[in-house]
């Protein structure tokens, strides 16, 4: 039990079990579009989601305590370095439009975790994390899928990634409603701003207007619609039973689940 829990905690603490959403998300609009999968892109985008959020959380620890580093933080960065190889390997097999599309929400990644404006992140300014991130996991789970069929960016794509957008943005709530008694009171997060009953009812908010917004696509198809009102309603639950104190992978492993989930969900819509 001991082992399994070490193994499990390892899968959570490197960044693998994030690095599934995203690509489940991706997964999504590849699936939603009609468009054809392109495997490389998967590979490239989950060594990349790994190698970015790890940077982002251990950089600063690997910094300040290097000579006395835990063996297992060595092991995150042994992992690290080794995803951060494949992710330049995967480089090689992905266009060249994709790159630059990646160096661009890279750049908002880097800006995020490091102090290069007046000694400040992104990260630090009030009221921008949430919006940042989500900015981020929208563009590289809708863009960069279009973008590596070169399927146009047209108007349903644009949707598509608002939705995104709106989605993340929910699903980072109970991140936030949990962080609420250790979050700098300079970060104006959402809880911060307006209250943690408020926050959930703004989350139910998003989700009914990203329903809404499924209806606006040319090409609306009943299948994609029932396994996003499931997964929004999934959502609600978890943004109204989110608690300051909440379990330690409420967050971190079970709503970070909810994109794999809403994948399963259209497959099984679609085989039945």
């Amino acid at each position: 039990m001991k082992k399994f829990r070490s193994i499990f905690e390892f899968y959570i603490n490197s960044s693998i079990h994030v690095a599934l959403a995203v690509v489940s998300l991706c997964g999504m609009t590849f699936l939603n579009f009609d468009i054809s999968v392109e495997e490389d892109l998967l590979f490239f985008v989950f060594f990349g989601t790994i190698t970015g959020y790890n940077f982002v959380k251990y950089a600063p620890v690997a910094r300040l305590h290097h000579r006395s580093l835990e063996k297992r933080l060595k092991l995150i960065q042994v992992f690290s370095l080794f995803s951060f190889l494949l992710l330049i390997w995967f480089s090689f097999k992905i266009a060249f439009e994709v790159l630059l599309w990646t160096g661009f929400f890279g750049l908002f990644t880097v800006l995020y975790a490091l102090p290069v404006l007046k000694r400040r992140n992104l990260r630090s300014v009030s009221g921008l994390k949430v919006f940042i991130i989500s900015f981020v996991w929208a563009g590289v789970t809708v863009i960069l899928p279009v973008v590596s069929t070169d399927f146009a960016l047209e108007f349903s794509v644009w949707v598509e990634f608002f939705q995104r957008f709106l989605l993340v943005l929910v699903l980072i709530l109970p991140f936030e409603i949990r962080d609420l008694k250790y979050d700098l009171e300079q970060l104006g997060t959402i809880p911060q701003q307006v209250g943690v009953t408020r926050t959930k009812i703004l989350g139910t908010v998003l989700l009914v207007s990203i329903l809404i917004l499924e209806l606006l696509k040319p090409e609306f198809s009943g299948n994609s619609f029932a396994a996003l009102s499931i997964t929004a309603l999934i959502s609600a639950i978890f943004v109204w039973q989110a608690r300051e104190r909440q379990s330690k992978y409420y967050a971190s492993f079970w709503v970070e689940s909810i994109p794999i989930l809403w994948l399963l969900i259209l497959f099984l819509i679609k085989a039945f």
